[in-house]
């Protein structure tokens, strides 16, 4: 059985818009600079893995879409590149520090802002509505994913 995730990303870096348009609709999940959120894509994730493409920092932050992991984990370029905002010093061709996976998008959908999302107790315990989480990758339970795809999208 596939896992589930929400995976969050700032739109003016890469919104479902941005990610329809790229070529098979795919995009390098890049710029995690977390070590839980790298260890989920490193140790958990698997091809086929569903995704809630999840806008963040903006004016109204929400579901945006579906996606599915369509690669194993691989070490991000950006943490290389000296003019990346992701730059690490520390990182090595031989010894990076940090991984992205491919995320394909599957499906757009009408925001589901994350205000709503807090108005339902089925989804009270998803880590994206504990206070102080900003993890930039969780997991969603086979529950809360059956209830978003019922309830919350069209």
């Amino acid at each position: 059985m596939a896992n589930a995730w929400l995976m969050k990303s700032e739109p003016s870096e890469v919104s479902i818009d941005d990610a329809l348009a790229a070529p098979r609709r795919t995009v390098a999940w890049t710029g995690v600079r977390n070590y839980q959120a790298r260890n989920y894509m490193r140790d958990q994730m698997r091809i086929g893995d569903v995704v809630l493409f999840y806008h963040s920092s903006c004016p109204e932050p929400g579901i945006a879409g579906l996606a599915e992991v369509v690669s194993g984990a691989y070490p991000d370029p950006t943490q290389f590149d000296p003019k990346s905002d992701y730059f690490d010093p520390k990182a090595s061709p031989s010894e990076p520090r940090w991984l992205l996976v491919d995320v394909r998008i599957t499906k757009k959908v009408e925001l589901i802002p994350l205000a709503q999302l807090r108005t339902y107790k089925e989804l009270a315990a998803m880590p994206l509505l504990a206070r102080g989480n900003r993890l930039s990758i969780t997991p969603v339970t086979p529950a809360e994913l059956r209830f978003i795809q019922a309830r919350l999208m069209r």
